[in-house]
Parts: structure tokens; sequence; C-alpha cells
């Protein structure tokens, strides 16, 4: 039994933000923000609209319509985007869901942050090939972006945080229709990272009031003083970890991957972790004309990709990703075209 990739989606809002832009706001020299942290530009949401279920109707309309699948076939629509939705303690899921018209869907939702994508897919992929579900529509969004207080300097490594949002469709054995087999996964965590980025203010530890908003207590921020330091020497082995583990599940090695679908980072990182993998100039996409999209960054770096013929048939290609907390994640799939 084969669970496929059947159709996805990307959106992204118009408005845009430029690295010139986010330079002057923050006081950070344009060549910095545009040169080492990568951002030529980022999409983000205007405030009275785009909102993270807006966003992934979106994506998912064009998702369905790429595997020629109707909301009323799906037996799943899981959200694996931000937190940060339209409201709080709230299904984004069944909005969504509600809104595509998928009567016979159940709606659920996951969290990983920035690591969802490949988990997402990963756990789905395990209900299909049990027979939990036939056919499954995975989405996400992230306008986290609004929760960036560019004055924060120990904030600065979220400067690059961009709107938008991805759909993908999972199926067994689609046949024709398929667009890529879903392979193996891993993932990894180190707790000892989970409460160094927040949002200070709004949870049950500091309930918002007059006080923490005038204080400015609701943008994310880095809590501590040395996550810088610490995660220096481990996150870069984790991602290989994550990606070797990935890809041997799978039958595979670095030396069979033909495209990485990578979570934006810093652009020396990027480099220097695609150098280790070994692929080519032409098997990843550096998302400096979007920023960091959270867990919507691996389907606009396949889509980009894909559009520049980059990714064809018979390719494998990997989605990896990272999240605050901290997970790796990666998730392996053949591409069919």
């Amino acid at each position: 039994m084969t669970v496929c990739l059947t159709g996805y989606g990307v959106y992204t809002p118009d408005e845009t933000v430029t690295g010139e832009e986010i330079a002057a706001e923050s006081g950070i020299p344009e060549a910095v923000v545009v040169e080492k942290m990568g951002i030529e530009r980022k999409h983000v949401c205007p405030p009275d609209a785009d909102h993270a279920t807006d966003m992934c109707v979106e994506a998912a309309e064009d998702a369905l319509a790429d595997a020629d699948v109707a909301p009323e076939e799906l037996d799943l629509v899981l959200y694996h985007g931000s937190e940060f939705k339209d409201y709080v303690v709230w299904s984004a899921a069944a909005n969504v869901a509600e809104r595509l018209g998928a009567d016979a869907a159940y709606a659920t939702e996951s969290y990983t942050l920035c690591a969802g994508a490949p988990l997402a897919i990963r756990q789905t992929r395990a209900q299909l090939q049990t027979g939990d579900v036939d056919t499954a529509l995975l989405v996400s969004a992230s306008r986290e972006e609004d929760l960036v207080d560019y004055g924060d300097e120990d904030a600065s490594f979220m400067f690059n945080f961009g709107s938008g949002a991805s759909a993908f469709v999972l199926e067994r054995d689609a046949g024709d229709r398929t667009r890529a087999v879903v392979h193996e996964s891993a993932a990894l965590t180190d707790g000892s990272f989970s409460e160094d980025v927040i949002m200070p203010a709004g949870g049950s530890e500091r309930p918002p009031s007059r006080e923490t908003v005038d204080a400015g207590l609701h943008a994310l921020t880095v809590a501590s003083d040395d996550m810088k330091e610490r995660i220096a020497p481990v996150s870069g082995p984790n991602f290989l970890d994550v990606a070797d583990d990935a890809l041997e599940r799978s039958g595979l090695t670095r030396e069979d991957l033909d495209f990485v679908a990578l979570t934006h980072m810093k652009r020396s990182f990027h480099d220097w972790l695609t150098d280790e993998l070994g692929v080519g100039e032409d098997a990843h996409h550096y998302l400096d004309e979007y920023g960091h999209v959270q867990s919507v960054d691996q389907a606009l770096a396949l889509d980009e990709g894909v559009r520049a013929g980059n990714v064809e048939s018979g390719d494998t290609v990997l989605f990896l990703a990272a999240g605050t907390g901290y997970t790796w994640a990666a998730t392996a799939l053949e591409w069919r075209g």
C-alpha cells in the first residue's frame, strides 16, 4: 500500500515588506538583514484580512483542484500551522472544513511549530496506512509576523517571519494522480529549549491584562540570555541526524537526494546544511523572497523547485524543518510529477 501526495497549494498575501524597510524599522544595517538574515522581502497580512483560516482555504482550494478531489471526499482535515490564529482556544481545522464543504471529514489540529510539515505528513501517512482514513487534507498558515517587535534586539532572529499558507492532499494508492510517494520520516526533540522563545503574556502563566498590553508583553521574544550559544553546537548535527534517519528508513542515502525543501534560516546556515547534504545549487531553494512562514516553508520551497524545473519525476525530495521547542524533523518523498 502506497501513501501518495496527490495535490498541493500555496498562498501568500499581496502586501510585502522589504529587507530595506525592516532595516529602517529595526536599526539593523540593511546588508545584515538582506545578506545575513536572508530577507529580500516577505509577505505580510493586512490587519483586517488574510487570517489563518482565510489563507488555508485559498491554499486548500488549489490543492484539491490539483488532486482532482472534491471536498466531500475528504475524511480528515488537519491543521498544522501557527497557534496564532483567528481566535484563541479555537479550532481552525473545523472552520476550514466547514468553509470548504468537507462535510464527511473530521477536523483536528497538530502543533510542532515550524517543524510541523514533516510531522503532519508523518502522522497522516500512518493513519492512511492503517485504513483509519482514505483521503486527508493538511493545511497550515502563519501570520506570526504580527507578533514580532522590531525594536526588540533579542528577537532579531524572528525578523524573518512572513505570512502565507499551504495545503497537501494525501491519499492511499492514488495511481496516475500521484504527485509524490510519501516515504519515511524522522524527528527528535531537545526540550531544554522549550521555554526560550515565548510570548510572555496571554497564557495561564501570565493572563492578558491592561498592564501586560501596556508593557508590550504580547510579542514573541527570547526569554533566555544564552539560547544562541546553547543551540549553535546542536542544531546542525540534529538537522543532519533527522535527514539521515529519514533517508535510511526509506532505503536511501544523501547520495540519492535531488531536492531539499528547507526551513528558512540565515543564509550561511542554509548553505552549510545543503553543502553537508551534498546537494547542488539547483537542488534547494532559499526563501529570501518569502522569509520564514512557519510550517509553510516546505511547500513554498517545493513549489519554487517545481516551477523552476528543479524537481522532476523520480527525484528524491526531503522536507527538512526545525521548530522552537526545539524539534527537528524530516520526511522523504519520491516525486512523480
